[in-house]
């Protein structure tokens, strides 16, 4: 698991960073080369961005970053915008 994408675990999970890989991934291979290793009963609560990019994505859509609303597909489509004025 990428470890930006971690949020939360109960106590009972244990975790651990592993290097995955090697020199010549390191170098030239991208994207991190750290993983999460959770391990044990217990709960985990995963985002699917990591954060630096949820938080991208958020600023970008704000109003003062020039961002405008943008519908996600919820099952209510526009009827919650009625709310909104």
């Amino acid at each position: 698991m990428d470890t930006g994408c971690l949020v939360a675990l109960t106590q009972t999970v244990n975790y651990d960073i592993e290097y995955v890989g090697n020199v010549k991934s390191a170098v030239f291979g991208g994207e991190g080369f750290f993983f999460a290793s959770l391990k044990g009963p217990g709960h985990v609560w995963l985002q699917s961005l990591p954060f630096s990019r949820l938080a991208g994505r958020i600023w970008a859509s704000a109003p003062q970053a020039g961002g405008q609303s943008v519908g996600e597909g919820s099952v209510l489509g526009n009827i919650a915008n009625i709310f909104e004025k």
